[in-house]
């Protein structure tokens, strides 16, 4: 399966892929904070492990920073 995360093609040696085994692979050591968009719409937490991703899926990790 191949998508688009943050701008840059990864490929990923599956058929099916949830939100959740995504970021255990692409990003397994920053998952509080983030927010996931999938073809710019944001997903919530609560469905990253029931959400699957399609081939060619456009997907944005955005991720939450202090400062002023």
């Amino acid at each position: 399966m191949e998508l688009k995360i943050n701008n840059q093609q990864v490929l990923f040696d599956t058929d099916t892929l949830s939100i959740q085994a995504m970021l255990d692979i692409y990003y397994p050591l920053k998952q509080k904070g983030i927010a996931v968009a999938v073809n710019q719409t944001v997903i919530a937490k609560s469905l990253w492990s029931t959400h699957h991703l399609s081939t060619s899926d456009d997907i944005l990790i955005i991720t939450a920073t202090q400062g002023g």
